[in-house]
């Protein structure tokens, strides 16, 4: 049976070859692709989409994983992966090899026409494309299935058994907890942030970024870091993880952030078991979890003062005409300052949960035919006046600013939320296992915070769901309480 094992093994790592091969393919044209290639990028990107769910979905697969799966001198690890694999097979089996291809093909012209659209920044540009994708995605929640909520369908692909009615409950709590919170944070007087606004040269923000991820613990020599219209991390394998960031030489906020938070993303991946490439154990649970160490490295430890009580001045030292006058106590709170904006990937950590409420009830109404792509814009518009208060001056600014909906990402921006409210949850933990943590941050060693996470989170795989590995690490499930019990010390702290 071991033979047949390997086989299974081998099988699986194929395909991986293929999806990491799309992935180079989109990681290309999403950095560095000539503007007349994007055609044929779409064409051969379907083309290995097809090369992969045919293998996926094969009759010589669903038979081994069958067999396989009533194995019992497999051990627990390989009848997880077995387990979890045909779980993948069954829901692949519901695809066809034509409809895949077909959204592989729409979601690469969407990626192009997205980003012409923000070139024009005219949203009617983005429009036929996105109604396509729209009329896709419907269409797949119908062939996976659902009980309650055709959302459902959607959100299962990023984060494994999370239900819309869930989410609902969960929003309630950010309406009814974080909404007063930041009422009660805006009635106090504001910190200063100019200093954040100033020229900062492009070269100079690129040297300190890296600097960053070298301290973080990112592997230089198992990946690399690029310019992109959107930051993203892209994995290959665990030894070859990419990251992007995104410059503005006016508003600092852009690289940095940009850079820790993705940085978070390619540490979990880089951390994966090299020995389980294309196996489940061998891959990350869920966007959820996966966004919880994004969030955790850029919230909880990068806007931390122990961080910058340890980097301030290096940062003083490349910007002295910047924040060569500006103290550390006032460079933390700038940082932090709570404040309802327009670009969700620059928002605060606080009235960030509302860019997400917006993004979630629209892609709800897109799901349930309540509305159309035709009008999105003007219903973007008017949410954001509801629940940030703000007025979108253009598409660029607005319905544009995002890849996800081009990449024909609906369901995920959830857990984006799940992410920041796990990372609360986690670093509450770190705290209590790891002795003097924040000491250690603070004289610049991040290495315990990185060791605690890669025991904890990243080795693990898929071996264990959301829920199963939250309850693992802190004891319970996830639980809101723990986010706002952090929100309201630092934030008590910063604005008195």
């Amino acid at each position: 049976m071991k033979t047949k094992y390997q086989k299974y093994l081998k099988t699986l790592q194929k395909a991986a070859d293929i999806d990491s091969s799309i992935a180079v393919l989109s990681w290309d044209q999403e950095t560095q692709l000539p503007a007349k290639g994007a055609k044929h990028r779409a064409q051969q990107i379907a083309t290995l989409s097809g090369l992969g769910h045919e293998i996926k979905v094969s009759q010589e697969l669903g038979d081994l994983l069958h067999e396989l799966s009533e194995d019992s001198t497999l051990s627990a690890k390989q009848l997880k992966n077995i387990e979890l694999s045909l779980e993948g097979y069954k829901k692949n089996q519901k695809f066809s090899t034509d409809f895949v291809m077909k959204m592989s093909e729409a979601t690469s012209n969407a990626f192009q026409a997205w980003a012409k659209a923000r070139e024009a920044n005219d949203y009617a540009v983005f429009r036929p494309a996105l109604e396509q994708m729209i009329d896709l995605k419907r269409e797949q929640c119908e062939i996976i299935g659902y009980q309650d909520h055709p959302y459902d369908a959607l959100l299962d692909q990023y984060e494994p058994k999370e239900k819309t009615a869930d989410l609902n409950v969960l929003f309630a709590d950010v309406r009814q907890q974080l909404v007063d919170f930041v009422k009660e944070i805006s009635e106090k007087p504001q910190v200063e942030d100019s200093w954040m606004y100033k020229h900062y040269d492009k070269d100079k923000q690129w040297k300190f970024g890296i600097d960053v991820l070298k301290q973080m613990g990112y592997d230089f020599e198992a990946g690399r870091q690029d310019i992109s219209h959107h930051p993203f991390t892209i994995s290959f394998s665990p030894l070859d993880v990419r990251v992007t960031t995104r410059i503005t030489e006016n508003n600092f906020h852009e690289m940095l952030w940009s850079c820790i938070h993705e940085g978070g993303h390619a540490l979990y991946e880089q951390g994966l078991p090299v020995e389980d490439y294309g196996l489940p154990t061998g891959e990350t649970i869920s966007l959820g979890i996966h966004e919880s160490q994004s969030r955790l490295w850029e919230n909880n430890v990068g806007r931390g003062l122990p961080f910058w009580k340890a980097n301030y001045s290096a940062l003083q030292q490349t910007f002295p005409e910047n924040l060569g006058n500006v103290s550390l106590q006032d460079f933390y709170k700038s940082m932090n300052l709570v404040k309802p904006s327009l670009i969700r990937t620059n928002a605060d950590e606080l009235t960030y949960h509302f860019h997400i409420l917006v993004r979630f009830e629209i892609e709800k109404a897109l799901i349930e035919g309540n509305i159309e792509a035709k009008n999105l814009d003007e219903v973007w518009v008017e949410k954001y006046k509801e629940y940030l208060g703000i007025e979108v001056p253009s598409d660029r600014e607005g319905i544009l600013q995002d890849i996800h909906w081009s990449h024909g990402s609906l369901g995920y921006f959830p857990t984006y939320s799940l992410g920041s409210f796990y990372a609360a949850q986690f670093y509450a933990q770190a705290n209590k296992d790891v002795p003097n943590l924040e000491a250690e941050i603070e004289a610049g060693n991040l290495m315990p915070m990185l060791e605690w996470l890669r025991t904890n989170v990243h080795q693990h795989g898929r071996l264990y769901t959301a829920e199963e590995l939250c309850v693992n690490i802190t004891g319970e499930k996830l639980n809101f309480k723990h986010f706002m019990d952090y929100a309201k010390v630092k934030y008590g702290g910063i604005y008195g």
